[in-house]
């Protein structure tokens, strides 16, 4: 592969990262409060005891797993990226010319 196109995926796959980092902060944030939410909810339904609270705190735990799965992959996809990028960078190390 010609140094030219190294970069040009370097570029990419570095443009990719600072994308999936900030998206990262934003479900960090997100997770947060979604987490916080699904306590409140927990214990609204430990002391009603009502079926439409403990329906609530149900889908707000539903929730707040499914941002926590989200937040996983994307964890999993900024390590892919993260040594896609030191492979790059070794290539280009490895051809200075």
């Amino acid at each position: 592969m010609s140094r030219s196109a190294v970069e040009r995926r370097l570029s990419d796959t570095h443009a990719r990262l600072v994308r999936a980092r900030e998206d990262l902060a934003v479900i960090d944030e997100q997770l947060a409060v979604v987490a916080e939410m699904a306590d409140d909810t927990r214990i609204r339904a430990l002391v009603s005891e009502t079926p439409g609270d403990v329906r609530e705190h149900s889908e707000a735990h539903r929730h707040a797993e499914a941002m926590v799965r989200q937040r996983r992959s994307l964890v999993d996809t900024i390590s892919e990226l993260e040594h896609r990028q030191n492979e790059l960078l070794d290539r280009l190390v490895a051809d200075p010319g």
